[in-house]
C-alpha cells in the first residue's frame, strides 16, 4: 500500500468520538455531514483515500444513511475544484439550488464548489468521491441551459465508460500511488469533458447552452485530431462550421486560450506515453513529434514546467510491477472485450499505465445461488442428571450429510436445531481434508462417510464453497471450492437479533477417534502445504512448486498431548469421481488415490508438535442472504484460525441475523500463528459449548454495547482480533470476495488490531487516548494470527494483569 494512500474506518473509535472523526476525515474531501439523531449511535464509514501529485483527491465511501453538503461554502468560491460523486449502491435524493432530483446507484454527477448543493443518502451506500483540483475548465462546461443539477448518464456511452472506469479506480485505489492518480486524474477529466459533450441541452436556444455545447464540440474534435502538428483553431473552426473569432471567445470564456488547451492536452497524452513500456523503444523526440510537438526543446521545456520534472527524469522513474501469483476465491469481473484485448498485448506493461492509456482512448468512443437449503436433522436432546454443571438443557449433534454445510455461511442456511440462552450443545466436527487419508479419517466412520459420499452418479454434498451450482466458472465442482470448510449447523439462537452479542464459551474440545478397527483408538489429522500457503513461491528445492500433504498421528496425554508424523506425499494429479482433472488441491473433498502418491514414512521422525486443539471457525451468520465464502474472516467470526479458541475460552461475536445463527467447524489439533504454509493439522473433533445471548438493551453503557468485531478471552487474556479489513463485505463492494485475497497486507492487519485495541482500553478501562497507547507500547502482545485467509489476521494479547483490580 502507497504512503499517498490511506484507510479511515469509524470503528476505530470510541462511539461518543466517532462522528467528530468521521467529519474531520470527510474535511480533506471538502464535505461535511450530517447525521439524523436515531441514525448517530449507529454510525458506520470507511474512506479510502488517494492523493494524486497535483492534489485531487480520490476515495472510496461505504457508510451509513447520512447528507452530504460542501463543507465551507464560502471558502469553496474561491477555488476552482469539482466533485464527482459516483454512487454504486443505495438511494438519496439531491438538491442544487431550487431543483430536486431521486439519486440511485449508477449516477454521476459533477458538483460546483462554487455553488450550495446538499446530497441525501437515505440508505447504506457505497460511493465514490473524487475532489478534482484546478478543474475550472470543467466546471465551466457544467453549467448548461436552466438546469442546475449536472448529471451525466452512465446508461450507455462514454458516460458508461466513466462509470466503468471510476469503479475501477475504486477498485484499486488502495494500491495507487500519487504518479497513478495523476494518470487517472487526466483520464477522468478527458472523460468528463467527453461526457458533458453529450450531455442533452434543456433549452438549446439559451445561448449560453449553445456556446458551451459548441465548446463541447470543439474538446472533441481536437482530441480526435492532437497529432496533427498543423492543428490551428482556423482547422477547427472551419470543420465545426463556425469563426475562428468565435472559437477563441469560447476558449476565453472558459478561462483560457486553444492554444493552451492544445499545448496541455499533448502534454498530457505524452506523459502517459512514457509510463508504457512498450513504447519505450521510442526517443523522447520521437514521443513528442507523435504529438503534434515540432520542436523537442520546447516541448521539454513545457513539460518541466507542467509537472515540475523533465521528460527524462519522468520516464526513469521506477515502475511498479505486480507479480501474478494464482489466489484463492473467486475471480474478478470481466473486463470489457476491448480493454480485454489491449491487456493481452501488453501484459508485460504496469496495468495502471495500460489502463490509463486505453480509457483515454475508450472515452472518445461512442459506446464503448439460489441456496440449497440443509435439512432439518434429528438433533438428540439429552439429560445430563449425573453433571451438576449444566443447568440449561444439553443437545447433541452429530456430524453427517443433513447437519453441515460446506464451505460457505448464510442467513439463509436452514438451522438444525433451536436452543435458548444459556442451552449447552455438543457439537461434532469433521475436517474438510479427511479424503488425504481415507483409511485413517473416513472409513467405518459413518458420519464421515455420508458427507464424503462421491461417485460417478452423484455428491452427497454437492455445493462446496459460495461459487456457482453449475461450476460454470472453473468448472471444479458446485460452489467451485471459493470455501472450503465443512460447518456444524447452524444453531438458532431463541431471541437472538442484530445488535445483541452471542458468547460462545467453549467447554471442552476432543478429537475423534478412527473409525477404522486397524487404527482402533488413533485420532489422525492432515497437514498441507499448499498453493495459497505463504510459502509457496519461495521454495528453495525441487520441484517447484509442489504442494505436500502430511499426516499426523494425535497422541493422547498418556503420550505427551502431542502429534507425531505418519507420513507425508506430494500431490499428483487426481481425478474426481465426475472426472474432473484437479492439477492442485483446488476443490474440497477429492478422494485421493493413494495408488497415485508416493508415502514418505522417513520424515520428521524426532519431531513431536504439542498438542492445542481449537476450532477454527467460530461463526454466526453474516447479514448476506447470498452464499459467502467461508475462508476469510470478517466481523462476523468465521474462519479465525487462532489456536487461543480452545477449552476454557469465550468467543463474543457481534449478532447479525434473527437467531444468531451459530456454526462451528475447520477444527484442529495445532497450529502454529500465521498458519503459514496453509492449513494446521486438520482434525475432526467435537466441542462442548454454552450459547449465552447477551441483549442489545442490557449491553448499554459497557464495552459490548459497540461490539462489532471477534473478542476472545482466556482465563488470563483478552484478545483483539484485528483484519486486513474489518468488514471485507462492506469495504471492498460487490467484488469483496475477490478483492480481499488481493488486497490483504499485514500492514492493515496490524492498523485494525492497533485501532480496535486502542479503542478497547479507551471504552472497557476509561483509559485516556495517550494513557491506551502507553499501554498498547509497553504492555500488548502482537501475534500474526493467519496469513493465509485472504483476510490476514493479527491479534493483540492484553494481559489480565495489567488490571490487577478487574477480577
Amino acid at each position: 500500500m502507497h504512503d499517498d494512500s490511506h484507510t479511515f474506518s469509524t470503528d476505530a473509535f470510541p462511539v461518543e468520538l466517532r462522528e467528530a472523526a468521521w467529519q474531520n476525515a470527510l474535511a480533506s474531501l471538502a464535505l461535511k455531514s450530517e447525521i439524523a439523531s436515531k441514525n448517530k449511535a449507529s454510525l458506520i464509514g470507511y474512506v479510502t483515500f488517494g492523493v494524486s501529485q497535483p492534489g485531487s483527491v480520490f476515495s472510496t465511501l461505504n457508510a451509513s444513511p447520512q447528507a452530504f453538503s460542501a463543507r465551507d461554502p464560502a471558502m469553496l468560491t474561491r477555488t476552482n475544484s469539482v466533485i464527482v460523486f459516483v454512487l454504486f449502491e443505495g438511494v438519496g435524493q439531491i438538491d442544487v439550488g431550487a431543483e430536486t432530483a431521486a439519486v440511485s446507484a449508477g449516477d454521476i454527477y459533477l458538483l460546483d464548489s462554487s455553488r450550495q448543493w446538499k446530497l441525501a443518502l437515505t440508505s447504506a451506500f457505497r460511493a465514490s468521491v473524487i475532489r478534482l483540483e484546478k478543474a475550472n475548465f470543467i466546471s465551466r462546461l457544467m453549467h448548461t441551459g436552466k438546469t442546475d443539477i449536472c448529471k451525466i448518464s452512465s446508461a450507455s456511452g462514454v458516460g458508461n465508460i466513466a462509470l466503468e472506469f471510476v469503479n475501477a479506480i475504486t477498485c484499486q485505489l488502495a494500491s495507487l500511488g500519487s504518479g497513478d492518480l495523476e494518470q487517472m486524474e487526466d483520464a477522468l477529466s478527458t472523460m468528463l469533458v467527453a461526457s458533458l459533450a453529450h450531455k442533452e441541452e434543456e433549452d438549446v436556444s439559451h445561448s449560453t447552452s449553445m456556446q458551451l455545447s459548441h465548446l463541447r464540440r470543439i474538446c472533441r474534435t481536437i482530441e480526435a485530431r492532437l497529432t496533427d502538428p498543423e492543428l490551428s483553431a482556423i482547422d477547427i473552426a472551419r470543420s465545426e462550421q463556425l469563426s475562428a473569432r468565435y472559437l477563441q471567445k469560447l476558449f476565453a470564456s472558459a478561462g483560457t486560450t486553444f492554444g493552451e488547451y492544445v499545448k496541455k492536452r499533448r502534454l498530457d497524452r505524452c506523459r502517459i506515453d512514457l509510463s508504457n513500456l512498450s513504447l519505450k523503444h521510442l526517443t523522447i523526440s520521437e514521443l513528442c513529434f507523435r504529438w503534434g510537438f515540432n520542436d523537442a526543446a520546447n516541448f521539454s521545456r513545457a513539460f518541466h514546467l507542467e509537472f515540475g520534472i523533465s521528460p527524462k527524469g519522468y520516464r526513469s522513474q521506477p515502475k511498479s510491477v505486480t507479480k501474478r501469483y494464482e489466489l484463492r476465491g473467486r475471480p474478478g469481473p470481466s473486463a470489457t472485450e476491448h480493454t480485454k484485448n489491449v491487456l493481452l498485448q501488453n501484459d508485460e506493461l504496469p496495468w495502471s499505465a495500460r489502463f490509463a492509456e486505453v480509457l483515454v482512448e475508450a472515452a472518445l468512443l461512442e459506446s464503448a445461488i439460489a441456496l440449497m437449503p440443509n435439512q432439518s436433522s434429528d438433533s438428540h436432546k439429552t439429560e445430563d442428571a449425573d453433571d451438576e454443571e449444566y443447568v440449561g438443557a444439553h443437545y447433541y449433534i452429530p456430524a453427517n450429510s443433513k447437519t453441515v454445510h460446506w464451505g460457505y455461511f448464510s442467513s439463509l442456511i436452514k438451522p438444525i436445531l433451536a436452543i435458548n440462552s444459556g442451552d449447552y450443545v455438543t457439537i461434532e466436527t469433521i475436517t474438510q481434508h479427511a479424503y488425504d487419508d481415507y483409511e485413517r479419517m473416513i472409513q467405518g466412520d459413518a458420519g464421515a462417510e455420508s458427507i464424503f459420499f462421491w461417485d460417478k452418479d452423484k455428491k452427497a454434498i454437492d455445493r462446496r464453497g459460495a461459487g456457482p451450482i453449475d461450476a460454470s466458472i472453473f468448472g471444479r465442482g458446485a460452489g467451485e471450492g471459493f470455501g472450503v470448510h465443512i460447518c456444524t449447523g447452524p444453531v438458532y439462537v431463541n431471541n437472538a437479533e442484530p445488535g445483541d452479542v452471542l458468547e460462545i464459551r467453549i467447554l471442552d474440545v476432543m478429537p475423534r477417534p478412527a473409525a477404522n478397527p486397524k487404527f482402533a483408538g488413533q485420532s489422525f489429522g492432515s497437514n498441507v502445504a499448499s498453493w495459497w500457503g505463504f510459502h509457496y513461491h519461495d521454495l528453495l528445492t525441487e520441484p517447484k512448486p509442489r504442494e505436500v500433504v502430511t499426516i499426523y498421528e494425535i497422541l493422547d496425554a498418556d503420550h505427551g498431548s502431542c502429534a507425531k508424523a505418519v507420513y507425508n506425499y506430494r500431490w499428483t494429479p487426481q481425478t474426481d469421481p465426475f472426472g474432473v482433472v484437479h492439477e492442485t488441491i483446488d476443490y474440497p473433498g477429492v478422494p485421493v488415490d493413494h495408488d497415485s502418491i508416493v508415502k514418505n514414512f522417513e520424515v520428521l521422525k524426532n519431531v513431536r508438535i504439542p498438542v492445542r486443539p481449537h476450532f477454527g471457525v467460530l461463526a454466526v451468520a453474516p447479514a448476506h442472504e447470498d452464499p459467502i465464502d467461508s475462508v476469510p474472516p470478517s466481523y462476523f467470526g468465521g474462519n479465525l484460525d487462532n489456536w487461543r479458541a480452545t477449552k476454557g475460552a469465550k468467543l463474543y461475536l457481534p449478532v447479525a441475523v434473527d437467531g444468531a445463527l451459530f456454526s462451528v467447524g475447520d477444527s484442529h489439533a495445532s497450529q502454529g500463528d500465521s498458519e503459514l504454509c496453509g492449513t494446521a493439522i486438520e482434525c475432526s473433533m467435537s466441542g462442548k459449548f454454552q450459547l449465552v445471548l447477551h441483549k442489545k438493551k442490557d449491553l448499554e453503557g459497557g464495552f459490548f454495547a459497540d461490539l462489532d468485531y471477534p473478542f476472545l478471552e482466556t482465563e488470563t487474556e483478552w484478545l483483539i482480533q484485528g483484519f486486513s479489513y474489518a468488514n471485507h463485505l462492506t469495504q471492498l463492494g460487490p467484488h469483496s470476495q475477490t478483492d480481499v485475497y488481493k488486497k490483504a497486507t499485514l500492514d492493515l492487519a496490524m492498523r485494525d488490531a492497533f485501532r480496535k485495541t486502542r479503542r478497547y482500553l479507551m471504552t472497557a478501562h476509561k483509559l485516556t487516548e495517550d494513557e491506551a497507547i502507553s499501554v498498547i507500547s509497553v504492555g500488548v502482545d502482537f501475534g500474526i494470527t493467519q496469513v493465509v485467509n485472504g483476510n490476514w489476521g493479527v491479534h493483540a494479547v492484553i494481559r489480565k494483569s495489567i488490571f490487577p483490580d478487574i477480577s
